[in-house]
């Protein structure tokens, strides 16, 4: 794979980023404790962003990429506050009238088709087992779609997880 082009890490931001924690409802401000510094942005949800997950995500050898409803406000709100440089974000099509199957994720079309011949990681709280069987049949290199407890968010354990599928899929250009 040493010719081939890095794998794209799709990252969506709410749920794996912004953990929503025992308790959550959505009148904002109940939940689990501020993880990170107190802002003053207004969005209080923001509290619970892990300022460290920013460093841990740049070393692994994938490209990221904002898979994330946020947009192209990830870049100006979510990437300074975990040390993040600016990312490509996925644009989402504005209505998809094509037939999906019965349980397929909104995202993992779209996800499958901006990753093109790439191989890829998506990190999200919403994936389930047709997502995973459809990636499969249809996207034509190794993919991991690795569902993140949206309690508690991106943990070690989710990116050790994406470390193991990534030395095991890629081990000569994936360090041990």
């Amino acid at each position: 794979m040493s010719s081939a082009p890095r794998p794209v890490l799709f990252l969506d931001v709410d749920g794996p980023l912004i953990p929503f924690g025992a308790g959550f409802d959505s009148s904002f401000g109940s939940g689990a404790p501020a993880r990170g510094p107190r802002t003053d942005s207004g969005n209080p949800l923001l509290d619970r962003l892990d300022p460290t997950v920013g460093a841990r995500l740049l070393t692994l050898p994938c490209d990221l990429v904002w898979a994330t409803t946020w947009g192209h406000e990830a870049n100006d709100t979510i990437a300074p506050r975990l040390g993040l440089p600016r990312l490509p974000t996925v644009p989402w099509p504005e209505d998809d009238d094509a037939p999906a199957p019965r349980g397929l994720h909104w995202k993992t079309r779209t996800l499958a088709e901006w990753a093109g011949r790439r191989p890829f990681v998506w990190l999200d709280d919403e994936i389930g087992g047709t997502d995973r069987a459809w990636t499969e049949a249809a996207h034509p290199a190794p993919a991991l779609l690795h569902r993140v407890d949206p309690a508690k968010g991106l943990t070690e354990a989710d990116l050790t997880a994406v470390r193991e599928w990534l030395r095991s899929a890629f081990p000569a250009v994936t360090p041990s």
